[in-house]
């Protein structure tokens, strides 16, 4: 919780409104009681965390075999951890058989659209959930 709290609290000191100001318990309960969010040690310090789901419905209009990133963070201090986050992600969804990464994030997050893109990442579209345009991207296992 206090890296996802920090990432958003630095997110929102830069106006990127990605995350809630806040996030409770009871938003990552249900992802946490299925084994789908994962922490990140370095040098023995709970440095990062991601949850790695087998579905999304921001991703019904694609379809396809994929594992898909959420809630992605890293504190400040770990330089190079998300990359490396994302690079177990994509093992961890090859070995089960996936063919695709799929990720998404709030299309006014130019700097996350561009390190996605970076990272190997194709946009696969912008889809409005909620009120919010979100831009997709998927990196491709085959």
């Amino acid at each position: 919780m206090a890296i996802l709290e920090e990432a958003s609290a630095w997110l929102h000191a830069r106006g990127i409104d990605q995350w809630p100001r806040t996030f409770t318990p009871a938003a990552l309960e249900q992802s946490i009681a299925r084994t789908e969010t994962w922490l990140a040690l370095v040098d023995g310090t709970i440095s990062g965390t991601a949850t790695l789901t087998w579905s999304d419905p921001l991703w019904d209009d694609l379809g396809g075999q994929a594992g898909y990133v959420h809630r992605l963070a890293t504190r400040r201090t770990t330089p190079g951890l998300g990359a490396t986050v994302l690079a177990w992600a994509a093992d961890v969804t090859r070995r089960f058989g996936r063919r695709s990464l799929r990720l998404d994030c709030v299309a006014t997050n130019t700097a996350l659209c561009a390190y996605y893109e970076k990272s190997g990442f194709e946009r696969r579209g912008d889809k409005l959930s909620g009120d919010t345009v979100v831009s997709r991207f998927e990196l491709d296992l085959s």
